[in-house]
């Protein structure tokens, strides 16, 4: 079973739901889940883990993210974007506006007062259910339910270019943002209304625009037998958390996913050192606190799980295991 994680550039006209069918065909394995939807018409990146990484999916939806989108000001619509049906126009620069012709300066200045936290309503165009059912299921019956406000993040907003009616901007925010909302909200605010025409997501977590792969580029990279280039190790996740290393009298301990102590310990690294060559410090450093987490491997540096450290009891108990049995047989084999 192949084991970690793709980033992956979806393009428009994908759903989160047809990127993974078709890496499911691309690798030739099903135990694929991706890592949060990103609506059909928007593209960008989508982290989606293969085999046990699927364990850290819910990791990766709760990392921050960064989007760069288009607002169109003087139109709101069912969905909050380009694609939906228009429910109002008004023209921007339109002085009987309850707050006067949109300028430039008014734009930035409300935009700029969404920076923070706020109260969002969820469009009725989302996957979040009520009673059981999608609200987008319900939208497409043409059912309008009640739907509570959630406190998001809006960690900064840059304005990349203004030619009103339209904004460029990029947006850094905290899980379940929408941003066709916060473009429906603001032009809301600007009294003329407002809708999302594009979305580019730039940014989940560690994962970059940058580094992400289209569908068609995987597919000739699994063809040409490099996989391993592109495979992004689970552990890669972790890097904040410093790392232990068992002895190899221990493994099976790990292995079947029971508690280590101080003395069964090797070594251990601190966080986001990676290198093989890094200096041993002590095996439970000074610094690890009661409750710290940390990343556990076996002597031979399979990555097995994440350990907790107890510290009334001076052990490290699991709390996420992604050991690959395949992989620990194989080399059991080979030895």
């Amino acid at each position: 079973m192949i084991n970690g994680i793709l980033n992956i550039y979806k393009e428009k006209g994908y759903t989160s739901h047809d990127v993974v069918a078709r890496l499911r065909g691309i690798v030739g394995q099903k135990k694929i889940g991706h890592t949060g939807t990103l609506d059909p018409e928007a593209e960008g990146v989508l982290p989606v883990c293969l085999g046990r990484a699927t364990k850290v999916c819910d990791m990766l939806t709760d990392k921050d993210k960064t989007y760069e989108t288009v607002l169109l000001l003087g139109k709101t619509t069912d969905t909050q974007d380009i694609t939906g049906k228009v429910l109002s126009e008004h023209l921007p620069d339109d002085p009987g506006l309850p707050g006067g012709a949109v300028t430039e300066k008014s734009a930035e200045e409300c935009i700029s007062g969404f920076i923070g936290a706020y109260d969002q309503i969820p469009p009725m165009y989302s996957a979040l259910k009520v009673g059981g059912k999608k609200l987008y299921e319900l939208a497409r019956e043409g059912k309008t339910v009640e739907r509570k406000s959630r406190r998001v993040m809006i960690r900064d907003i840059r304005i990349k270019e203004i030619k009103l009616p339209r904004i460029r901007m990029e947006v850094d925010c905290s899980k379940g943002t929408y941003i066709r909302t916060l473009c429906h909200d603001i032009g809301g605010r600007l009294g003329c209304g407002g809708c999302m025409e594009e979305l580019l997501r730039t940014r989940v977590g560690r994962f970059s625009l940058k580094e992400s792969l289209k569908l068609d580029e995987v597919e000739q990279i699994v063809r040409d037998g490099r996989m391993e280039e592109i495979l992004i190790p689970t552990d890669c996740l972790f890097d904040e958390l410093k790392e232990l290393q068992v002895k190899p009298e221990y493994d099976a301990l790990v292995h079947n996913g029971n508690p280590v102590g101080k003395k069964q310990v090797l070594k251990g690294t601190s966080g986001k050192d990676r290198s093989t060559q890094s200096r041993d410090i002590p095996a439970v450093p000074d610094e690890i606190q009661a409750g710290e987490r940390v990343r556990v491997y076996d002597s031979r540096r399979n990555f097995i799980a994440i350990y907790r450290y107890d510290g009334t009891e001076g052990r490290f108990r699991p709390e996420k295991m992604f050991l690959d049995p395949e992989q620990i047989v194989t080399e059991r084999e080979e030895n």
